[in-house]
């Protein structure tokens, strides 16, 4: 089942945000919406946008400005995903070639800035200060997490603490903006119902990208839509890589360190065996199962609704989804 699919109230609006996705793709420059399209139209869950049509019906909202903010996140998004893509110099995502593979990484890069402006356009048109204002400091976050991870890629010194604030920059950060966002527009939205529906998104995206880092190293990658071992490659030493060398042997921990400073996949599956042997996985896991606890928690503040318990349901499947 999509996540989507859990509320039947739900669809109807998750449609409509797929359609004003695609209405608000046009150019006049043909390869801009080549690109836009390939990518908005190549299988991702929408998750993000799910989740602002969530939180904004949790939140008592009755408008229909919720429909062009989750297109701004999903176009924010999606503009993340082209310049990760070229950084990372990935050629695999949602189980399809990426964009710069197929065009090159001035086009996807150029397309990225495209879709940014874009969703920017459409945050004036609903016109709402504050929510401009907390996805605007969530974009600059976000940049920062990118950065802050390319410092840390191909280190591994990079502590726990150090890699849970790239995630938090990276990843939550645009879960957090969503889930507030939607409370936003809400005009009575009490300060805890808000805070609520933040602190949700924030744990919901620490966890989800938690569980993004078992899969690595657990799945293939038809179930991952990328290339398994994808990070290692990178030299991106994530949470299992990190607990992992504080486990393992002195011939472990020197392998693992060699692996994250030259990158490549040379010896992916005796780093594989460590992490497994050592219980970094189970470790990484029950720490995206915090997170998502945490998150649910978060909900507490709220008045019960079917949108709650929706909310309730999407934090459980977020640290099941390679189980």
């Amino acid at each position: 089942m999509q996540p989507h699919q859990l509320n039947s109230l739900i669809e109807p609006q998750f449609n409509a945000v797929n359609d004003y996705i695609l209405s608000h793709l046009g150019s006049q420059v043909p390869l801009v919406e080549k690109i836009g399209h390939y990518i908005v139209d190549s299988g991702g869950k929408r998750l993000r946008p799910l989740l602002v049509l969530l939180a904004a019906n949790a939140a008592g909202y009755n408008g229909q400005h919720h429909i062009p903010l989750a297109a701004v996140i999903e176009f924010i998004h999606t503009a993340t995903l082209l310049h990760d893509d070229v950084v990372d110099s990935s050629d695999l995502r949602r189980g399809n070639a990426t964009a710069n593979a197929k065009w090159g990484n001035a086009p996807s890069v150029l397309v990225g800035d495209f879709l940014y402006s874009r969703a920017f356009q459409i945050m004036v048109e609903i016109g709402q200060m504050e929510i401009m204002n907390v996805i605007s400091n969530a974009t600059n976050v976000i940049a920062e997490g990118e950065v802050l991870q390319l410092i840390n890629c191909k280190n591994p010194d990079t502590t726990e603490a150090q890699y849970m604030q790239v995630i938090l920059g990276k990843t939550a950060m645009l879960f957090e903006a969503a889930t507030e966002c939607g409370a936003l527009l809400q005009s009575d939205i009490s300060p805890e119902g808000r805070e609520a529906l933040r602190l949700y998104g924030r744990h919901l995206g620490i966890a989800f990208q938690l569980i993004d880092d078992v899969m690595d190293y657990q799945s293939n990658a038809a179930e991952m839509g990328k290339n398994v071992g994808d990070d290692l490659a990178e030299g991106k030493p994530t949470l299992p890589l990190i607990q992992a060398m504080k486990c393992a042997d002195e011939e472990g921990r020197k392998l693992i360190r060699k692996a994250i400073r030259k990158g490549g996949l040379e010896d992916l599956d005796p780093i594989m065996a460590i992490v497994q042997a050592t219980g970094a996985i189970e470790y990484t896991k029950d720490k995206a199962q915090q997170e998502a606890d945490n998150a649910i928690a978060a909900l507490s503040a709220l008045p019960e609704s079917s949108f709650k318990d929706t909310l309730t349901q999407l934090a459980h499947m977020a640290v099941k989804r390679n189980k």
